[in-house]
């Protein structure tokens, strides 16, 4: 199973998030990825290892970063395809197959009532580059 890190409004966040991130490398062989923003209020940085189940393209590869949201991912939501089908009906488009995308795009969408909506085990982190 994949393996998630981070750190917020943390002093050397970059380097504990790489440390964290190399610390998992157990947990995703099939690639591994990091991402920082900072700015005059905020900083944080998001890692990620990735084990690919779902979708095996490097473009489901994380930190997945989309219209301003960035998110590490690890779990299964099962009704995933359920979740995508609405979404795509009220004219979300997607560019993966992976339940990763249709976790940040519901957040967009439903906000943190997206949370009822998921049918699975699972972990997140999502920054928001807007609100931070």
């Amino acid at each position: 199973m994949c393996g998630i890190a981070g750190c917020y409004k943390q002093a050397n966040g970059q380097k504990l998030t790489d440390i964290m991130t190399d610390r998992i490398a157990h947990r995703g062989p099939d690639a591994s990825g990091t991402w920082s923003h900072e700015d005059d209020q905020v900083s944080v940085q998001l890692g990620h290892r990735r084990l690919s189940i779902i979708d095996l393209s490097a473009a489901a590869d994380q930190p997945l970063s989309k219209g301003g949201l960035t998110m590490v991912y690890n779990g299964e939501l099962y009704n995933y395809k359920e979740l995508r089908a609405e979404l795509a009906s009220r004219g979300v488009s997607f560019v993966t197959s992976s339940d990763t995308e249709v976790v940040l795009e519901a957040w967009r969408y439903w906000g943190a009532a997206s949370l009822q909506r998921f049918r699975g085990m699972f972990a997140f982190a999502l920054a928001d580059e807007k609100t931070g």
